[in-house]
């Protein structure tokens, strides 16, 4: 169980009576578009909290504060337009290095920008830099062995998730309304979780991805937002729509609130491999299936429909992942690359790989294989309802790489144990914060639906924020 936070709190944010006030992002493009706040008053204020913000959080990897102040003064289009916002350090942005969380090599600038990257830009986004992530996007928590780690706003001795850390923590505190994230194994979910924010992984294909996630074997990671309100999912969801549109999915179109349709949930509390999801956690999933149960839903106890091969085949995955980094970084990333230099992380899922090498091929058909499960799942239930994480937000250190990689690998496997299923499956998935620790921390529960069903997610995310207003960090 991770060690819960000491007393007294430690919780830091930038909100204040400036250009961004309390705005989300749909709030904040409405003041733009009426004139009340210029699009450089905005990158401005961002950029001022920013640097308020980042001595205590660490979260920022790369900055291109000038470039964005200058692009603010220019004409721009996209319902976004003025608003800033950062791209995770593992996708690539014009001019600024991809430095992928780790100090094994030194990136140079990009040439130009990724897929997601041109998509962002083009609903309007300004981009002041990129977020810190965990080395290559391996841990659920932004720790490093040589280097001070990513902080919570909520608390600054517990961890924001991984690994897209500096996005979430930078919405959460205010700086910006929404930011990057990419989710190969819960990534969007997970810091949305510790930080009190929605995070929706797509459907597969529904957004750009960079050319590399697009390639993998099993194409685990999905690139989406992190926000402070089910609006701003849903406006991000139909402005990405609009510039780049998956023809083999149906459309998501302009998700304004609530559907009509009440739906069959199925509720999973504990995960495969007998682990027990913490009381506080159990609570607030129980808690919500409640409020869904007020709202017309039928929510019915079942187990975890999850293959009891699964774990064993993603983390065969996963480990193949930092085994091709280890033997062919030189290659993927910069002549500079030394893997010596890999946490102990990186350093142990390569030797699972290597060990467990001959077992991949028949991991990775089963991965492939699994959306046949789900879509058999889905034939008696519109939806599922879980923890998004088993346990509350540990406290940095517990996942410290510097420690033996069995001891780092066993915290994981017992903290991150619903969100990888619709990686492999390519469902769509999203975490809200529906509970609150005893000690304040936010707790986020996991809804997850059928292939292509992103838009009844975000129906069902409205009725839950209206029944239950979020969290906020500044109350």
């Amino acid at each position: 169980m991770p060690p819960q936070e000491p007393a007294p709190q430690t919780r830091v944010h930038a909100f204040r009576d400036d250009a961004l006030g309390d705005h989300d992002a749909v709030g904040l493009a409405a003041e733009i578009r009426e004139g009340r706040v210029s699009r450089l008053e905005a990158v401005q204020a961002s950029i001022a909290r920013l640097q308020d913000l980042d001595d205590d959080l660490a979260g920022l990897a790369a900055e291109r504060f000038a470039t964005a102040l200058t692009e603010a003064r220019t004409p721009h289009d996209g319902f976004f337009a003025g608003q800033a916002s950062f791209v995770k350090d593992n996708s690539d942005v014009a001019g600024l290095p991809t430095q992928q969380g780790t100090h094994a090599f030194v990136a140079e600038p990009a040439a130009a920008d990724g897929d997601f990257a041109r998509m962002f830009g083009l609903v309007g986004t300004t981009t002041l830099g990129k977020t810190r992530l965990s080395e290559y996007g391996f841990s659920a928590s932004a720790e490093f062995a040589d280097d001070v780690p990513v902080r919570n706003p909520w608390h600054t001795g517990h961890t924001s998730g991984a690994s897209s850390a500096g996005s979430a923590a930078f919405v959460a505190s205010g700086a910006v309304t929404m930011a990057h994230a990419n989710d190969g194994g819960g990534s969007i979910r997970i810091p949305a979780a510790c930080c009190g924010l929605v995070g929706l992984k797509p459907t597969r294909g529904r957004t750009p991805s960079d050319k590399g996630n697009r390639e993998m074997p099993v194409r685990i990671v999905h690139d989406g937002v992190v926000t402070r309100s089910v609006r701003d999912t849903a406006a991000f969801l139909r402005e990405s729509e609009r510039v780049y549109r998956n023809l083999k999915l149906p459309p998501v179109g302009d998700v304004t609130g609530p559907g009509r349709k009440r739906l069959r949930v199925a509720l999973v509390t504990n995960s495969i491999g007998g682990r027990v999801t913490d009381a506080e956690t159990t609570q607030a999933v129980l808690h919500t299936a409640g409020l869904l149960e007020e709202l017309g839903h039928c929510v019915d106890p079942v187990a975890a429909p999850v293959p009891h091969s699964f774990e064993d085949d993603f983390l065969l995955y996963w480990s193949s992942l930092a085994l091709a980094i280890s033997r062919a970084g030189r290659y993927m990333f910069n002549p500079t690359y030394d893997r010596s230099r890999n946490d102990n992380l990186t350093k142990g899922l390569a030797r699972h790989a290597a060990r467990n090498a001959w077992r991949l091929p028949v991991a990775i058909a089963r991965l492939n294989g699994s959306h046949r499960t789900s879509k058999r799942f889905f034939a008696d239930f519109d939806m599922v309802l879980t923890p998004t994480l088993s346990l509350v937000t540990p406290e940095l250190g517990w996942l410290n790489p510097s420690q033996s990689f069995e001891t780092v690998m066993g915290r994981l496997l017992e903290w991150v144990s619903f969100t990888p299923l619709q990686n492999a499956n390519g469902d769509p998935a999203m975490s809200l914060p529906m509970g609150t620790t005893s000690g304040g921390l936010p707790i986020g529960v996991q809804l997850a639906a059928e292939r292509g069903h992103d838009r009844r997610l975000l129906q069902v995310a409205y009725e839950l924020e209206d029944a239950q207003p979020f969290a906020r960090i500044q109350d």
